[in-house]
């Protein structure tokens, strides 16, 4: 989140002098030069294009400069191999200031442009793996070693005597120029013993072949492209341009190579941002199947649309969440929002309440504690809608230290009791009196108890009595929890439930006993356990700890 900050505010920026253009080239390179190589999202794929952008605004001399600036971070691959394909200077620069890890410097390497490749010959803190690679693929210093010494004495030729030994000097060219083909020979047999090639390899380019090969294949999952404002491919990089050059975005016939969804053509038709759009592509096979598009419009300065600039990416396995991922996070910075006027209104109550500023009449401080009750209420309901956010999009993993479940079920149970006994209500735990550890901390364990039990609780009727079962089985702690009469008789118990929350003398949550039945379920499954509904029963399994899964008793009751 302090990155994707950042990140944001930087894009905020504008770019009209050439100071604040400088200036938000080199905040983007160090931003996107820190970012793991396989990140990807919204924010990233706008920086790359709004880098791009000032790639062509800033003369090559000052991006190198940029580039050459102490303490300029570039540590991700796919930026180190974009700027690579600049021109010399930034190339150079860039290579020089690159740090990636050895295994980014074997992917990267064989993926380089040849000029590229050959400065790396002067970086004398690269990993050996990464030296020995650029051996194989022939990346040596270009200036022949002088010779250790030479035996021949320059030849002086008197031109009055020149006809006369004209035999004598074709021999001794001869010699020369065999001399200097066996000091070639000498030399090339020298940088294939230092390249570690002594013995003769059946096929020497197969393996450079697989290598460029590979790095293709893996360029090819995201490259940048640009587009006319017909929206026809007009620049892609280098290894998907002879591919994906001419092709029409803008199109939805089926016989069309390029076939985008419908939402993707209505952004790109209004000059819109495309943010994780849809692109089938059928062609050759490095770029055929599905795609994921980002581009971002382009403008003239007269405010005409020069067409798209952006990135296509293959489709992760992360895709299909993507967008309740996104409306996770728009639901936690609603509720970042929401909470500052609520603490607010809660601080001014208790002020009131407490009488810090002043006596206030016992009508008013009455008034306060039930508004600072309600403001907490609220804030309480906040809490669990962001657990519930973060527990999905699994920003969140809880506690596994690890308690007994037992000890939390019959604390759960004792807490309850003296609510439900004057309805002669009650929950009867059998099973809880052999230990049950389980992997979950206790604190956590603690609410996901509450928040089941005390769930239950709020819809027992006056004399009705739920039962529950808790046992060891295949590894896991079970708990079968009867369903009261009010809620089995709803089809999904995690459905929007259409109980009357008001007339619950416990609530387990503000949102009703659906949400905090998911939210338990949330929990359960962050753990390796889950929370089903099978007939009349509501089943909660949590992994047992290491010393007790060996045990597979069944509790039969």
């Amino acid at each position: 989140m302090h990155f994707d900050d950042r990140l944001a505010t930087v894009l905020r920026l504008g770019t009209g002098g050439e100071r604040s253009q400088r200036t938000q080239f080199r905040q983007l390179v160090d931003l996107l030069g820190s970012a793991p190589s396989d990140a990807s999202g919204e924010l990233l794929s706008l920086a790359q294009a709004r880098l791009a952008e000032l790639n062509d605004l800033i003369p090559a001399e000052e991006r190198a400069a940029i580039l050459r600036e102490p303490g300029m971070r570039l540590r991700n691959l796919r930026l180190v191999h974009w700027l690579a394909q600049d021109e010399v200077s930034v190339a150079a620069a860039a290579m020089a200031a690159a740090r990636l890890k050895p295994d980014d410097w074997e992917d990267l390497i064989p993926a380089l442009p040849v000029p590229a490749r050959a400065l790396l010959r002067h970086r004398r803190d690269l990993p050996e793996g990464t030296r020995d690679l650029l051996a194989r693929l022939g990346i040596h210093d270009l200036v022949l070693p002088e010779p250790e010494q030479i035996d021949d004495e320059p030849l002086e030729l008197d031109p009055e005597m020149e006809a006369e030994n004209g035999d004598e000097i074709e021999q001794e060219t001869r010699a020369g120029i065999g001399e200097l083909v066996r000091r070639i020979e000498s030399f090339r047999q020298a940088r294939q013993n230092a390249a570690g090639e002594r013995a003769p390899v059946p096929s020497p380019s197969a393996p450079l072949n697989e290598a460029r090969q590979d790095a293709k294949a893996r360029a090819l999952q995201c490259f940048a492209f640009a587009s006319d404002p017909g929206g026809r491919v007009a620049w892609a990089e280098d290894d998907a341009a002879p591919m994906t050059v001419g092709m029409m975005l803008l199109s939805s016939a089926p016989d069309s190579p390029a076939r985008a969804g419908e939402a993707t053509l209505d952004a790109m038709r209004s000059h819109l941002p495309v943010r994780d759009g849809r692109l089938v592509i059928e062609g050759a096979p490095a770029v055929a199947g599905e795609w994921r598009i980002d581009a971002a419009p382009r403008f003239l300065e007269g405010g005409g649309f020069a067409g798209y600039q952006g990135r296509l990416r293959r489709p992760g396995p992360s895709d299909g969440s993507v967008n309740r991922a996104r409306e996770a996070d728009l639901i936690r910075q609603l509720l970042h929002e929401l909470r500052t006027p609520v603490n607010a209104i809660q601080g001014f109550a208790e002020v009131i309440q407490q009488q810090v500023l002043g006596p206030a009449p016992s009508e008013y401080r009455a008034l306060a504690a039930a508004i600072a009750m309600d403001a907490a209420r609220i804030l309480g309901g906040f809490d669990e809608l962001d657990r519930m956010a973060r527990l999905e999009t699994g920003a969140m993993t809880l506690d596994e230290d690890g308690c007994d479940l037992s000890d939390q079920l019959t604390q759960t149970v004792h807490r309850l009791d003296g609510v439900l006994r004057p309805r002669s209500a009650r929950i009867a735990l059998a099973g809880a009196d052999q230990p049950c550890p389980v992997t979950l901390g206790s604190d956590d364990a603690a609410q996901l108890a509450w928040r089941i039990l005390g769930t239950v609780a709020g819809l027992l009727g006056p004399g009705e009595v739920t039962d529950v079962f808790l046992r060891r089985q295949d590894g896991k702690a079970m708990a079968l929890i009867q369903l009261p009469a009010s809620l089995g008789e709803h089809d999904d118990v995690f459905a929007p439930a259409t109980t009357d929350s008001d007339r619950r003398t416990v609530s387990a949550g503000m949102f009703g006993p659906a949400f905090t039945l998911r939210l338990a379920r949330a929990e359960a499954r962050s753990v390796g356990g889950n929370l089903v509904r099978q007939g009349e029963m509501l089943i909660l399994s949590l992994p047992l700890s290491n010393r007790q899964k060996g045990d597979n008793g069944n509790g039969n009751h």
